[in-house]
Protein backbone atom coordinates (compact mmCIF):
# COMPACT_ATOMS: atom_id res chain seq x y z
CA UNK A 1 0.00 0.00 0.00
CA UNK A 2 1.28 3.18 -1.17
CA UNK A 3 1.50 5.66 2.01
CA UNK A 4 2.54 9.02 0.18
CA UNK A 5 2.41 11.07 -2.96
CA UNK A 6 5.51 12.93 -4.09
CA UNK A 7 4.36 16.03 -5.97
CA UNK A 8 7.66 17.16 -7.64
CA UNK A 9 7.61 21.07 -8.69
CA UNK A 10 9.23 23.08 -10.87
CA UNK A 11 9.32 27.01 -9.49
CA UNK A 12 10.68 29.63 -11.80
CA UNK A 13 11.69 32.21 -10.06
CA UNK A 14 12.95 29.85 -7.09
CA UNK A 15 13.12 32.87 -4.68
CA UNK A 16 10.35 34.06 -3.54
CA UNK A 17 8.46 31.00 -5.46
CA UNK A 18 9.50 27.99 -3.76
CA UNK A 19 8.43 30.01 -0.11
CA UNK A 20 5.35 31.14 -1.37
CA UNK A 21 4.16 27.80 -2.78
CA UNK A 22 5.48 25.67 0.80
CA UNK A 23 3.46 28.16 2.59
CA UNK A 24 -0.29 27.33 0.32
CA UNK A 25 1.05 23.41 0.00
CA UNK A 26 1.20 23.15 3.80
CA UNK A 27 -2.41 24.67 4.07
CA UNK A 28 -3.87 21.79 2.09
CA UNK A 29 -2.42 19.24 3.80
CA UNK A 30 1.36 18.49 2.90
CA UNK A 31 3.27 17.86 5.40
CA UNK A 32 6.80 17.72 4.62
CA UNK A 33 9.02 19.75 1.44
CA UNK A 34 12.64 19.27 0.52
CA UNK A 35 13.80 22.38 -1.60
CA UNK A 36 16.13 21.55 -5.09
CA UNK A 37 17.72 23.95 -7.30
CA UNK A 38 14.97 23.79 -9.18
CA UNK A 39 11.84 23.88 -7.00
CA UNK A 40 10.91 21.82 -4.07
CA UNK A 41 9.43 18.29 -3.60
CA UNK A 42 6.08 18.22 -1.39
CA UNK A 43 4.89 14.99 0.43
CA UNK A 44 1.57 14.59 1.06
CA UNK A 45 -0.45 10.83 3.13
CA UNK A 46 -2.36 9.57 0.13
CA UNK A 47 -5.55 9.63 1.17
CA UNK A 48 -5.65 13.54 1.38
CA UNK A 49 -4.02 13.93 -2.25
CA UNK A 50 -5.88 16.13 -4.42
CA UNK A 51 -4.80 17.30 -8.11
CA UNK A 52 -7.28 19.68 -8.31
CA UNK A 53 -6.53 21.93 -4.93
CA UNK A 54 -2.97 22.02 -6.57
CA UNK A 55 -4.08 23.81 -9.14
CA UNK A 56 -6.25 25.80 -7.80
CA UNK A 57 -3.42 27.46 -5.10
CA UNK A 58 -2.61 31.12 -5.82
CA UNK A 59 1.22 30.64 -6.77
CA UNK A 60 0.49 28.68 -9.90
CA UNK A 61 -2.52 31.39 -10.66
CA UNK A 62 0.25 33.87 -9.88
CA UNK A 63 1.47 35.82 -13.30
CA UNK A 64 4.48 36.90 -11.01
CA UNK A 65 5.86 32.70 -11.15
CA UNK A 66 5.70 29.82 -13.58
CA UNK A 67 5.07 26.92 -11.58
CA UNK A 68 4.42 23.05 -12.75
CA UNK A 69 4.08 20.01 -11.03
CA UNK A 70 4.21 16.45 -11.69
CA UNK A 71 3.09 13.29 -8.35
CA UNK A 72 4.57 10.09 -8.23
CA UNK A 73 3.20 7.24 -5.65
CA UNK A 74 6.20 6.85 -3.52
CA UNK A 75 6.38 4.30 0.18
CA UNK A 76 7.30 5.50 3.19
CA UNK A 77 9.94 7.43 3.95
CA UNK A 78 12.02 7.47 6.55
CA UNK A 79 11.62 11.18 7.49
CA UNK A 80 14.32 11.08 10.10
CA UNK A 81 17.14 11.10 7.58
CA UNK A 82 14.99 13.83 5.44
CA UNK A 83 15.42 16.00 8.48
CA UNK A 84 18.81 15.14 9.12
CA UNK A 85 19.77 15.72 5.46
CA UNK A 86 18.61 18.92 5.46
CA UNK A 87 18.53 20.90 9.03
CA UNK A 88 22.15 22.09 9.85
CA UNK A 89 21.86 24.11 13.20
CA UNK A 90 20.81 27.61 13.10
CA UNK A 91 22.40 30.55 14.81
CA UNK A 92 21.03 33.95 15.37
CA UNK A 93 22.86 36.75 16.31
CA UNK A 94 25.12 34.58 18.50
CA UNK A 95 22.73 34.61 21.37
CA UNK A 96 20.46 31.65 20.00
CA UNK A 97 20.60 28.39 18.59
CA UNK A 98 18.33 26.07 17.14
CA UNK A 99 19.83 22.53 16.62
CA UNK A 100 18.34 18.64 16.65
CA UNK A 101 19.47 16.34 18.90
CA UNK A 102 21.66 14.39 16.65
CA UNK A 103 23.93 17.50 16.38
CA UNK A 104 26.83 16.83 18.33
CA UNK A 105 28.84 20.50 18.37
CA UNK A 106 28.91 23.08 21.29
CA UNK A 107 27.86 26.54 20.54
CA UNK A 108 28.50 29.63 22.55
CA UNK A 109 25.18 31.12 23.00
CA UNK A 110 22.51 31.75 25.68
CA UNK A 111 19.67 29.92 24.68
CA UNK A 112 20.33 26.78 23.29
CA UNK A 113 17.04 24.98 21.63
CA UNK A 114 16.77 21.45 20.62
CA UNK A 115 14.17 20.77 18.13
CA UNK A 116 12.86 17.73 16.94
CA UNK A 117 11.21 18.71 13.63
CA UNK A 118 9.68 16.23 12.05
CA UNK A 119 6.77 17.41 9.75
CA UNK A 120 6.10 20.64 11.67
CA UNK A 121 6.70 24.29 10.70
CA UNK A 122 9.29 25.68 12.73
CA UNK A 123 13.36 25.44 13.08
CA UNK A 124 14.51 29.05 12.48
CA UNK A 125 15.83 28.09 8.39
CA UNK A 126 12.64 30.52 7.35
CA UNK A 127 13.57 33.88 7.32
CA UNK A 128 10.03 34.08 9.31
CA UNK A 129 11.02 32.31 12.23
CA UNK A 130 14.08 33.76 12.31
CA UNK A 131 13.40 37.78 11.81
CA UNK A 132 10.49 37.01 14.74
CA UNK A 133 13.42 35.30 17.18
CA UNK A 134 15.67 38.24 16.41
CA UNK A 135 13.09 40.78 17.66
CA UNK A 136 11.61 38.19 20.22
CA UNK A 137 15.52 38.53 21.63
CA UNK A 138 15.32 42.23 22.32
CA UNK A 139 12.16 42.14 24.31
CA UNK A 140 11.79 41.52 27.89
CA UNK A 141 9.62 38.05 28.46
CA UNK A 142 10.37 37.95 32.19
CA UNK A 143 7.26 37.53 34.13
CA UNK A 144 5.14 37.16 30.89
CA UNK A 145 2.00 34.90 29.78
CA UNK A 146 2.59 34.38 26.32
CA UNK A 147 0.19 32.73 23.84
CA UNK A 148 2.25 31.24 20.65
CA UNK A 149 -0.71 30.60 17.66
CA UNK A 150 0.25 27.92 15.00
CA UNK A 151 2.97 27.14 17.01
CA UNK A 152 4.53 24.39 14.76
CA UNK A 153 7.64 22.64 16.54
CA UNK A 154 7.04 25.36 19.33
CA UNK A 155 10.23 26.86 19.41
CA UNK A 156 9.07 30.41 19.60
CA UNK A 157 7.39 29.33 22.84
CA UNK A 158 10.07 27.43 23.92
CA UNK A 159 12.20 30.49 23.03
CA UNK A 160 10.10 32.77 25.58
CA UNK A 161 9.74 30.01 28.57
CA UNK A 162 13.49 30.88 28.46
CA UNK A 163 13.94 34.01 28.37
CA UNK A 164 11.58 34.09 31.18
CA UNK A 165 7.70 34.16 30.88
CA UNK A 166 5.80 32.15 33.53
CA UNK A 167 2.98 30.83 31.67
CA UNK A 168 2.49 30.18 27.92
CA UNK A 169 0.03 28.59 25.64
CA UNK A 170 0.94 26.96 22.27
CA UNK A 171 -2.45 26.08 20.02
CA UNK A 172 -1.91 24.27 16.40
CA UNK A 173 -4.58 22.84 14.14
CA UNK A 174 -2.28 19.98 13.31
CA UNK A 175 -2.43 16.47 15.19
CA UNK A 176 1.45 16.35 13.90
CA UNK A 177 2.77 19.45 14.85
CA UNK A 178 0.74 19.34 18.36
CA UNK A 179 2.40 15.87 19.32
CA UNK A 180 6.29 17.70 17.88
CA UNK A 181 5.41 20.23 20.70
CA UNK A 182 4.76 18.11 23.96
CA UNK A 183 7.84 16.29 22.50
CA UNK A 184 10.09 19.35 22.25
CA UNK A 185 9.17 20.88 24.98
CA UNK A 186 10.24 18.07 27.06
CA UNK A 187 13.25 18.01 25.08
CA UNK A 188 13.92 21.43 26.39
CA UNK A 189 12.46 20.67 30.05
CA UNK A 190 9.90 23.40 29.48
CA UNK A 191 7.04 22.44 31.84
CA UNK A 192 4.92 25.84 31.67
CA UNK A 193 3.73 25.39 28.29
CA UNK A 194 0.24 24.17 27.82
CA UNK A 195 0.00 22.81 24.35
CA UNK A 196 -3.67 22.77 22.45
CA UNK A 197 -4.93 21.10 19.42
CA UNK A 198 -6.87 23.33 17.87
CA UNK A 199 -7.23 27.06 15.58
CA UNK A 200 -8.37 30.21 17.16
CA UNK A 201 -11.83 29.53 18.52
CA UNK A 202 -9.56 27.19 21.22
CA UNK A 203 -7.36 30.04 22.79
CA UNK A 204 -8.29 30.31 26.51
CA UNK A 205 -10.65 32.70 27.91
CA UNK A 206 -8.29 35.15 29.56
CA UNK A 207 -5.78 37.56 28.50
CA UNK A 208 -1.75 37.87 27.86
CA UNK A 209 1.35 39.90 28.29
CA UNK A 210 2.64 38.64 24.62
CA UNK A 211 1.35 36.51 22.04
CA UNK A 212 3.16 35.61 18.99
CA UNK A 213 1.70 35.02 15.49
CA UNK A 214 3.62 33.04 12.84
CA UNK A 215 1.35 31.62 10.02
CA UNK A 216 0.16 33.29 6.98
CA UNK A 217 -1.14 36.65 6.04
CA UNK A 218 -5.01 35.11 5.10
CA UNK A 219 -4.97 33.33 8.60
CA UNK A 220 -3.20 36.16 9.91
CA UNK A 221 -6.43 38.84 9.08
CA UNK A 222 -9.33 36.43 9.50
CA UNK A 223 -7.90 35.29 12.89
CA UNK A 224 -6.83 39.04 14.40
CA UNK A 225 -10.02 39.75 16.06
CA UNK A 226 -9.29 36.82 18.15
CA UNK A 227 -5.85 37.36 19.01
CA UNK A 228 -6.48 40.81 19.92
CA UNK A 229 -9.40 39.83 22.31
CA UNK A 230 -6.77 37.66 24.35
CA UNK A 231 -5.07 40.88 24.65
CA UNK A 232 -4.32 42.91 27.78
CA UNK A 233 -3.86 46.89 27.63
CA UNK A 234 -0.17 47.68 26.31
CA UNK A 235 0.20 44.03 25.94
CA UNK A 236 2.38 43.07 22.34
CA UNK A 237 2.05 41.30 19.65
CA UNK A 238 4.42 39.54 16.99
CA UNK A 239 3.06 38.85 13.71
CA UNK A 240 5.18 36.91 10.60
CA UNK A 241 4.47 34.81 7.60
CA UNK A 242 4.26 37.48 5.11
CA UNK A 243 5.89 39.52 2.85
CA UNK A 244 6.71 43.22 3.26
CA UNK A 245 4.85 45.77 1.21
CA UNK A 246 1.33 45.11 0.23
CA UNK A 247 0.74 41.98 3.21
CA UNK A 248 2.37 44.70 5.58
CA UNK A 249 0.03 47.24 4.20
CA UNK A 250 -2.61 45.16 4.96
CA UNK A 251 -1.56 43.53 8.31
CA UNK A 252 -1.11 47.24 9.24
CA UNK A 253 -4.98 48.05 8.01
CA UNK A 254 -6.31 45.29 9.78
CA UNK A 255 -4.70 45.85 13.11
CA UNK A 256 -5.13 49.95 13.14
CA UNK A 257 -9.13 49.11 12.91
CA UNK A 258 -8.46 46.66 16.10
CA UNK A 259 -6.88 49.14 17.93
CA UNK A 260 -3.41 47.99 17.41
CA UNK A 261 -0.41 50.34 17.04
CA UNK A 262 2.25 49.92 14.77
CA UNK A 263 5.89 49.60 16.41
CA UNK A 264 8.64 48.02 14.52
CA UNK A 265 9.28 45.29 11.66
CA UNK A 266 12.53 42.98 10.14
CA UNK A 267 12.63 42.40 6.76
CA UNK A 268 15.05 39.32 5.62
CA UNK A 269 14.46 38.35 1.98
CA UNK A 270 11.17 40.06 1.63
CA UNK A 271 9.63 38.45 4.26
CA UNK A 272 8.85 40.46 7.65
CA UNK A 273 8.27 40.11 10.93
CA UNK A 274 6.16 42.71 13.11
CA UNK A 275 5.67 44.32 16.51
CA UNK A 276 2.12 46.54 17.25
CA UNK A 277 0.59 47.15 20.60
CA UNK A 278 -2.47 47.13 21.34
CA UNK A 279 -3.40 50.92 22.90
Amino acid sequence: MTDYIEVTCVVDPVIPGVDVLIAELAEIGFESFVETEIGVQAYIKSELFDANKISALDALNNPFFAITFSHSEVEDHNWNEVWESNFPPVIIDSRCVIKAPFHTDSFDAKYQIVIEPKMSFGTAHHETTASIIRLMLDFDFVGKSVLDMGSGTGVLAILASMMGAIKLYAIDNDHWAYENNVENNERNHITNCHVILGDASAIPNETFDVILANINRNILLNDMHHYVKAMKENSVIFFSGFYDGYDLEAIKTKATELGLQFDKKMVANNWTAAIFVKK
